[in-house]
């Protein structure tokens, strides 16, 4: 009997920890999700995910269990519109894909993998070794222990992982509120941006027939100071208020409310012990970018787990977790703060709303910036090995012709492995990564480039490793090869 229950042990069965499985699953690694909630959550939470996310599930090939899904053509940045199409596959997200059918799609394309997942399970203690974790839990049928060679917290804003790992999570105390509620049976008008209004911010989103999502903001009460959740009575009062529209009669789906704490871990990892999604970084719920960041995160995260699992990962990959991800964590807590500001200030912010709209709407840099920011589509990691515009980015997804057939560049990726793209029909390459053919796939393609080159090396994870320029050969491949995936067979 091994010594290990599984290879990895996750830690909450939200969107992150299931993304997590199935990567895991995908490169052979056994996974164990364990989830203090006996049933999966109901509420809608969550309408919709980032135009990256829609990348990274597509290269999964799981956007396709989500039926045709539409997005949201333009948004805004702290309430200043922008056309978010203004950059190559761009969007302000997916439309109105409820949370709960994200984690469906997601749980059980894990589970079809192999994922074990064990509801009603609250963890209560964690000893992480240098050679694996042992993780303590309560379950209605009395105590477990499980161990594994790494856990990773993926259970949220409280995480009890990363209080047991004695991770810091510093950041801003709350200073506002943001009250929501999902109704049916009042017809309301859209504000899918939302409106400034005197006394606060109103918006409206339709989710389905007959059934809308509003949120607000209150200026004469920027945090609650009544005890308990916030009810329906409270939302409706203040919804009128603000709005001039009587919701009274409309029946509650979903009342909840959220701050703008913004907190992001010290550190990603700590040993064998990680943190994805929430359990690492919370922020202000603006441009569906929290449930994304933490999709992101766990498919940078699979794959270099995985080969650390089977020995074979490099010196400092498991590291690159945090430098990659945590920088990226730090970018959406400064913008949902900066455009908290924009967006729920109050007259004395509006002289700086003129100038900043001004920016936006005069230079198509700026909106490109912004747009990038939000989405996540201008992320770029040091992978080194030169300047090449596309190295460190994700591969941008372009019609491939191989072996005769139109293949999209995303397919290559559903198996979650390393894919060397053969590009000039040098066979220099496929016989430089002879020695990582168990690990790295060799595909010789067509490849419609903005700039030429003979080769790519794209990670398991979409992000381009190391590009060769035309004529260039094999040059540096190894080192690259050996950098990411560990040293030849």
């Amino acid at each position: 009997m091994s010594f290990f229950d599984a290879d990895v042990i996750v830690v909450g069965s939200g969107p992150t920890g299931l993304m997590l499985a199935g990567e895991l699953r995908l490169n052979g690694v056994s996974v164990i999700v364990l989830d203090k909630l006996s049933e999966p959550i109901q509420q809608s939470r969550a309408l919709g995910f980032s135009a990256r996310t829609i990348e990274e599930f597509d290269q999964r090939g799981l956007m396709a269990r989500f039926g045709e899904v539409g997005v949201i053509p333009a948004g805004h940045f702290g309430g200043v519109p922008l056309d978010y199409q203004i950059v190559e596959g761009g969007s302000y997200g997916a439309r109105g894909i409820p949370q709960a059918r994200t984690e469906g799609i997601l749980g059980g394309w894990a589970r079809e993998l192999g994922a074990e997942v064990r509801r009603g399970v609250e963890v209560t203690g964690l000893d992480a070794g240098d050679d694996g974790v042992e993780v303590t839990a309560r379950t209605p049928d009395g105590p477990l222990r499980l161990r594994a060679r790494h856990v990773v917290g993926c259970d949220g804003a409280r995480s009890i992982v990363r209080t047991l790992a004695g991770i810091d999570f510093p950041g801003t105390e709350p200073a506002i509120e943001l009250r929501f509620a999902d109704i049916s049976g009042v017809p309301l008008r859209p504000r899918f941006s939302g409106e400034r209004v005197p006394g606060g911010m109103i918006m409206v989103m339709p989710i389905g027939p007959d059934r809308s999502r509003i949120i607000y903001f209150d200026a004469a009460e920027p945090l609650r100071t009544a005890p308990g959740p916030i009810t329906f009575e409270e939302v409706a009062e203040a919804f009128e208020r603000l709005s001039g529209e009587d919701i009274s009669a409309a029946t509650p789906l979903w009342v909840s409310s959220t701050t703008d704490v913004s907190r992001q871990a010290a550190q990603y990892r700590k040993g064998r012990v990680f943190l994805a999604g929430d359990a690492a970084h919370i922020h202000l719920p603006i441009g569906a970018q929290g449930m994304s960041a933490g999709i992101q995160d766990a498919v940078n995260l699979g794959w270099k787990l995985a080969l650390d699992v089977k020995g074979l990962a490099p010196e400092g990959l498991l590291d690159t977790y945090h430098s990659e991800r945590h920088p990226v964590g730090a970018r959406i807590l400064t913008n949902t703060l900066a455009q908290r500001i924009l967006y729920l200030g109050g007259d004395d912010v509006a002289p700086m709303r003129e100038v900043f709209a001004e920016l936006v709407h005069s230079h198509e840099s700026v909106q490109r910036h912004l747009v990038g920011m939000v989405t996540g589509l201008d992320i770029r990691h040091d992978v080194g090995g030169g300047d090449h515009p596309l190295l460190g980015r994700r591969l941008p997804e372009r019609e491939l012709i191989v072996d005769g057939e139109k293949v999209s560049s995303t397919t290559l990726l559903h198996p979650g492995r390393p894919v060397l793209l053969e590009l000039s029909g040098d066979h220099g390459l496929r016989a430089a990564a002879a020695g990582w053919s168990d690990r790295v796939d060799v595909i010789a393609a067509e490849f419609d480039c903005d700039v030429p080159v003979d080769g790519i090396l794209v990670r398991p994870d979409g992000y381009v490793a190391w590009v060769a320029g035309l004529g260039a050969g094999a040059d540096g491949l190894t080192a690259a090869l050996g950098r990411w995936f560990g040293p030849s067979a």
